[in-house]
């Protein structure tokens, strides 16, 4: 079946079967790698995007369930100005290490300020709770949040 969809602000077709993960769609017929597979039950945030700006987990998100919502993924976040931010963040403190769940977490950390642009710690480990990095750059995920936010750390 054809679906359209609306992918960092373009047009794109996918034929797929309705049942096909969003994360497949993007990664094997759009060919949006950037978007990581991780666990493939919802539960590591390596494969977060933004359906109209809220996040949402891409590996368990059926295409017949998108419709007409705009899908952000790691590939357009920069051009959100919050996005951009989060980027540059994540590069001045120097986030990443091995870097496989950090586009899920500047999705996440992106979904965040955009909805609270000055979140408290908590309001951090709330938001970012489901994203697991296993090299434990908790500490400079956090730093890096903050400084996007404006509140050097």
């Amino acid at each position: 079946m054809a679906y359209q969809l609306n992918v960092n602000g373009q047009a794109m077709t996918a034929d797929v079967d309705p049942d096909t993960p969003l994360l497949w769609v993007l990664r094997d017929t759009l060919g949006l790698v950037g978007t990581k597979f991780g666990c493939g039950v919802a539960q590591c945030g390596a494969c977060t995007v933004h359906a109209d700006g809220a996040p949402i987990r891409a590996c368990m998100t059926p295409i017949d369930v998108v419709g007409d919502a705009q899908i952000t993924t790691i590939e357009g976040a920069s051009a959100l100005p919050v996005g951009a931010r989060v980027q540059k963040a994540w590069s001045e403190l120097d986030v990443a290490q091995c870097g496989y769940c950090q586009p899920g977490q500047i999705m996440s950390a992106t979904a965040l300020l955009s909805q609270n642009p000055s979140p408290t710690d908590d309001d951090i480990d709330v938001a970012m709770a489901g994203n697991i990095c296993r090299c434990a750059t908790y500490v400079r995920i956090r730093a890096a949040i903050k400084r996007a936010a404006g509140q050097e750390a």
